[in-house]
C-alpha cells in the first residue's frame, strides 16, 4: 500500500470514527432537540438508541487490528445507516443543511473501507 493510501485511509478513517461516535453519544443522550427530530422522521424515541449503540460498536470494530469480518459488518451498517439517514431526510423534503451530515459520514464510510490496508481487508482462500 502507498503512502498517499494510507493517509486517505487514515484521515478518512479517524473523521469517520469521530463522526460516529460524536453523533453516536448525542443519540444516546437523546437531547429534546434530538427526540424531537427522530420523531419528524417517523422513528419511535427508542431508536435513537440503537443506532448510537451501534456507531459506538462499530467505530471500536474500525479501529481495532483484526476481526476483519466483524470489521466488513461495521462498514455495511455504516453505510446502511448513513444511506438511510439521506433517503429519510429527502422522504421528509428536509434541505441540505440536514441532510450534508450524512453524506459526508457515508462518503467517509465509503473512502475508509475503499482504502483500508490489506490487513484490514477480509481475504478468502481461493482453491
Amino acid at each position: 500500500m502507498s503512502k498517499a493510501n494510507k493517509i486517505i485511509y487514515w484521515v478518512a478513517t479517524i473523521w469517520l470514527s469521530l463522526g460516529m461516535v460524536s453523533t453516536g453519544l448525542v443519540q444516546i443522550l437523546k437531547r429534546k432537540e434530538d427526540v424531537a427530530f427522530i420523531l419528524q422522521l417517523g422513528y419511535p424515541e427508542y431508536f435513537l438508541t440503537i443506532i448510537g449503540v451501534w456507531k459506538l460498536l462499530g467505530v471500536v470494530a474500525i479501529l481495532l487490528p483484526r476481526f476483519w469480518l466483524v470489521k466488513e459488518w461495521a462498514y455495511a451498517g455504516f453505510f446502511f445507516m448513513m444511506s438511510g439517514a439521506i433517503f429519510s431526510h429527502i422522504a421528509m423534503h428536509n434541505g441540505i443543511a440536514e441532510i450534508a451530515p450524512a453524506l459526508l459520514l457515508l462518503a467517509l464510510t465509503v473512502v475508509s473501507w475503499y482504502f483500508r490496508p490489506a490487513s484490514r481487508k477480509l481475504v478468502f482462500a481461493h482453491k
